[in-house]
């Protein structure tokens, strides 16, 4: 699958890169953490432009997750959930964990949105839940596109920086979102436990 993912890009250009970034939003084969260094390497390399490696890589990821939110919001929440739990192991994506993300958007949309484009694993899943809750457009793309242009211009900048070292993005642009993700869901329990606490003050 590297190799694979070598090839399109130095072959396929800023279009190889547009079409990996698509490609992992929708049922991630190679993380971004690996694709966008790699495309920022072969900027240093003269063979691409490192600004239209970031703006392929931001709008790959951005239609990438569209894909999921305009299908969410088109099929329905019910509808949605019974397609999760027949085929979401398929795609990374699991009928509970939406509904734990789709918690978390009710209560913090916009913010939920833009954290997770930071974390491994809910990049995707969280342009779900968005979709169904009909998290509005604007507001979907509008933090999409910023999370989006921070994590992927800061992985072609590494690759591009390191050049023939820029595998040691993917080593440390790992532990980065799982401390994001670690983040979140230290945030989210807080919130359970708040909540739980003003609920048995209410009932004492």
């Amino acid at each position: 699958m590297m190799e694979w993912a070598t090839n399109l890009v130095a072959e396929g250009g800023l279009l190889g890169v547009f079409l990996l970034m698509v490609a992992e939003n929708l049922f991630p084969p190679i993380p971004s953490e690996v694709i966008m260094s790699l495309a920022g390497f072969t900027a240093a390399q003269g063979k691409l432009s490192l600004t239209g490696v970031i703006v392929a890589g931001i709008a790959g990821a951005v239609v990438g997750n569209g894909v999921w939110y305009e299908l969410a919001r088109l099929y329905g929440a019910v509808r949605t959930r019974a397609w999760l739990v027949r085929f979401g192991r398929y795609v990374g994506l699991t009928a509970a964990e939406v509904e734990e993300a789709e918690a978390v958007m009710r209560r913090k949309g916009p913010v939920a949105v833009f954290v997770g484009r930071f974390m491994p694993g809910v990049r995707t899943a969280i342009s779900v839940p968005a979709g169904l809750i009909e998290l509005p457009r604007l507001v979907f793309y509008g933090w999409t596109t910023l999370g989006t242009a921070i994590w992927t211009s800061a992985l072609a900048i590494a690759g591009y920086q390191l050049q023939e070292h820029f595998h040691l993005v993917e080593k440390y642009a790992g532990p980065i979102g799982i401390a994001f993700l670690g983040i979140g869901v230290l945030a989210v329990g807080y919130h359970v436990w708040k909540g739980w606490r003003v609920h048995r003050a209410r009932r004492g």
